[in-house]
């Protein structure tokens, strides 16, 4: 029987539109390799189907222009140190996105 151990760390979400780069990457690609060039447990990126951000402007799915600017959410579960550091590397990059940060309590599941 495996036993699930409970970790306490951080839910951390960063949001941007899906269109937004830092260094010739999509910021969602490049958070998700920051991470995991530094040993950063895995992250994942959802895609919004209507929003709007910090300027006002309301971005939605079109049927005939799917690949407008929406808004993009990428989540991580992370341990303190984890959070810091990529926080951190984010900071030092001078990326322009919003994040959010809250306590989380997490644990994996089944043998895998």
């Amino acid at each position: 029987m495996n036993q699930e151990t409970l970790q306490h760390g951080v839910h951390l979400t960063f949001y941007c539109h899906s269109r937004a780069k830092h260094d010739g990457m999509l910021l969602s690609e490049w958070l998700l390799e920051q991470a995991r060039a530094h040993g950063i447990g895995g992250g994942s990126v959802f895609r919004a189907i209507t929003g709007f951000g910090r300027h006002g402007v309301l971005h939605e799915e079109q049927f005939f222009e799917l690949a407008d600017d929406l808004p993009v959410k990428i989540e991580f579960l992370l341990r303190e140190e984890q959070a810091e550091l990529l926080l951190q590397l984010v900071r030092q990059a001078g990326v322009d996105a919003t994040y959010a940060r809250s306590p989380a309590d997490f644990a994996v599941l089944g043998g895998h």
